[in-house]
């Protein structure tokens, strides 16, 4: 009989086991499938936490929250309105023209006298594969692929439209409703704890919210600095340039070198000789980023060591990619508010 629920049990435990597994397996295929979706949302989140602190200087100033949050909601449509009408136009035009200067500046590139010293260097690597990439281009039974290939960025363009619609709507959304958010999440709380949960969110809130409009202006200064330095030199699609090098900027520690190697390559379409004023710039302006305009903005923001910030942002990069890398910082910054206020206070009592 002993014997009997001794093999009951082990059958009860492999198959609560196996249940275990399966849910865990159907958890992580369903986060898969609506990783787009996660994603979409954690990005409008991090938006309303950013447009949050200036709710709440309106709200200082004895301005009704609904009425600052309108306030808000149209100085961002305004803002994000006079960017497609502004920027946009422009930006296609100056990548349209990219494209279409695509061959040329391959050609232009193959025959400079720097790469053909690199090439020399590499045994002619760089001439064997540009001629080879030229015979796969002009063999017309490879034009279904790039016909294919075509469509896929045409459709992954369409998708990317629908997808900045999609944040800006969940960013109105999130911004509206944030405090009935906070106060549903402190209800699932006990009671006695309700009140320092929510104070507690409050400060992560504004803590996320503080970088998020950190983070925007160190990249607002690099993209403005970059717009006047282009000018001045006469560099081609200087606009284009500075609207990628504002959106890659946004990622922490790789988005400023990143936007280095970009405005350097494009560059070289003007010669070496451009290319190197564009290198030496940017020795000089990472330079004064890293040490003095990220730290002077950052420091009102959010307090977290620098060594920190290295190690959260390679992690969540390493983990969600660029996505991780940028809300990496945040959520250690909220990983030490909790340490501090919640789990210090607790090993003082004891």
């Amino acid at each position: 009989m002993e014997q009997r629920a001794r093999v009951v049990n082990s059958f009860q435990l492999g198959l609560t086991g196996g249940i275990g597994v399966l849910t865990a397996i159907v958890i992580g295929a369903a986060i898969s499938q609506t990783a787009t979706i996660l994603t979409y949302i954690a990005i409008a989140l991090f938006l309303a936490l950013g447009l949050d602190p200036v709710v709440r200087s309106l709200t200082k100033r004895k301005i009704p929250r609904p009425v600052a949050v309108g306030i808000v909601v149209i100085g961002f449509l305004g803002f994000v309105g006079l960017v497609i009408w502004a920027i946009v136009p422009t930006a296609v035009s100056e990548a349209t023209k990219l494209i279409q200067q695509i061959p040329e500046i391959a050609s232009t590139l193959v025959t400079s006298e720097l790469i053909a010293q690199w090439d020399q260097q590499l045994g002619g690597t760089i001439t064997a594969a540009t001629d080879s990439s030229l015979e796969f281009i002009t063999d017309s039974n490879n034009w279904p692929g790039l016909l294919g290939g075509v469509l896929q960025v045409g459709i992954g363009v369409l998708t990317g439209v629908v997808g900045i619609v999609i944040v800006v709507i969940l960013t109105l959304y999130f911004m509206a409703s944030l405090e009935s958010m906070k106060d549903y999440l402190a209800l699932l709380t006990s009671a006695s704890k309700r009140e320092r949960f929510r104070k507690l969110t409050d400060q992560i809130a504004y803590s996320v919210g503080r970088w998020v409009m950190g983070q925007a202006s160190v990249s607002a200064i690099h993209a403005t600095v970059l717009f006047i330095f282009l000018s001045i030199i006469g560099a081609p699609f200087a606009l284009l340039l500075v609207l990628v090098a504002f959106t890659v900027s946004l990622i922490p520690l790789v988005g400023p070198i990143s936007s280095a190697i970009i405005v350097t390559l494009v560059t070289l379409i003007e010669g070496p000789q451009l290319a190197l004023v564009v290198v030496i710039y940017y020795a000089i302006y990472l330079q004064l980023e890293a040490y003095i305009i990220a730290p002077r903005v950052m420091k009102r923001a959010v307090s977290v060591p620098a060594a920190l910030v290295v190690i959260a942002a390679l992690m969540g990069g390493t983990l969600m990619g660029v996505l991780g890398a940028v809300i990496a910082i945040p959520v250690a910054a909220s990983t030490l508010l909790i340490v501090r206020e919640v789990w210090m206070p607790k090993q003082q009592l004891r």
